[in-house]
């Protein structure tokens, strides 16, 4: 069965570029050119991978990311940014996306980030399928691994996926120097094209929402090297 892909554009040759190069690739795909039609196909159909303009009619890319979000719909998301827009990379991580590709793109280089965050997708639902259910308690914090869940002295975190896999990782190494590259590769896959940017942009997204406890675990930069775990002092290591 071919993946579905949704591509949200609104310039004409560019989604025809893409329609036509996605078809050719084996992959079914629909378009929309108007934001707000982008946001309730995506709401109402199922995707297996959705590519999004930042700069659509109606409703842009930001506000879409956002609400398909918080209606739970989890499938990943590729956005299309402008050259040397460091500013919208950032907000479009922070918002909900997966990756993103810069404008002007090769045929090539589009194929081959769709094919690679459609890879990692499905490994993550295969490790989910095969995780025994079970808890990891520090302190206030309990993270469940098979719901991608995070609690705080009782209150439920809203992690995105690649936040809640950065904190199991750092957490589960409780005092290592865990570099950028190791966690690209572990979090993002080693075929992942994008930079560092995106471990760092993750990271101070997590850190922001773990200071809700004082009793929290807390995210330590190391300087030219990437991060650390740092317990509350009066608890151990997790279990």
């Amino acid at each position: 069965m071919s993946h579905k892909i949704l591509v949200i554009e609104d310039e004409p040759t560019l989604a025809r570029l893409l329609s036509y190069n996605l078809t050719q690739e084996g992959y079914e795909t629909t378009v929309a050119d108007h934001g707000a039609e982008g946001l309730q196909i995506a709401l109402q159909r199922h995707f297996d991978l959705i590519i999004l303009d930042i700069m659509l009619p109606g409703m842009n890319g930001f506000e879409i990311l956002t609400k398909v979000r918080q209606n739970g719909v989890r499938t990943p998301i590729i956005i299309l940014t402008a050259r040397n827009a460091e500013e919208e990379v950032v907000q479009g991580l922070k918002h909900g996306a997966d990756d993103y590709i810069t404008k002007p793109f090769g045929v090539a280089e589009l194929l081959a980030r769709v094919s690679a965050v459609l890879r990692r997708t499905h490994n993550e639902d295969v490790r989910a399928a095969d995780v025994t259910e079970k808890v990891i308690a520090v302190g206030e914090l309990a993270i469940y691994p098979e719901k991608y869940e995070v609690v705080i002295g009782g209150e439920t975190v809203p992690l995105r996926p690649k936040e809640f896999e950065v904190l199991l990782y750092l957490v589960q190494r409780p005092g290592m120097v865990i570099t950028r590259d190791d966690l690209m590769n572990v979090v993002w896959g080693f075929d992942y094209i994008g930079g560092q940017r995106t471990v760092d942009v993750h990271v101070s997204s997590l850190r922001k929402k773990l200071e809700l406890s004082q009793q929290s675990v807390q995210i330590e930069s190391i300087r030219g090297v990437g991060y650390k775990l740092v317990m509350p002092k009066k608890l151990g290591a997790p279990k």
